[in-house]
């Protein structure tokens, strides 16, 4: 089962200096990472997942990002079917960060 997490609930672990920060996995193309980002963001292309998975972190916990939240839940699924067990996906995607975190962060 894919898990989810909303944008305040992550702005709020990522602000709490108490928290583990998890790896901020941005998985759009890099027209959109250079557009809109969450700082601190690693940026792997969706397609380029499967090759570049190995250079994913297994002990961590991993938010995938994109735009709306599909293609980071695809994402998401194919981590954990691969083997990563905490796997989340940001719920709305970037657009949602921008709305309810950063307006900041452009729309698009």
């Amino acid at each position: 089962m894919l898990r989810e997490i909303t944008a305040p609930a992550l702005a709020a672990q990522l602000a709490d200096p108490q928290a583990k920060r998890p790896l901020l996995l941005d998985v759009r193309e890099g027209w959109e990472y250079q557009l809109a980002h969450i700082e601190g963001s690693v940026h792997i292309p969706m397609n380029l997942i499967p090759i570049r998975m190995s250079e994913l972190p297994d002990d961590a916990t991993i938010v995938a990002v994109c735009h709306h939240g599909m293609r980071s839940a695809q994402v998401a699924l194919f981590l954990q079917n691969a083997g990563f067990d905490d796997v989340i996906n940001l719920q709305g995607g970037i657009d949602a960060w921008s709305v309810q975190v950063d307006p900041a962060v452009a729309r698009y």
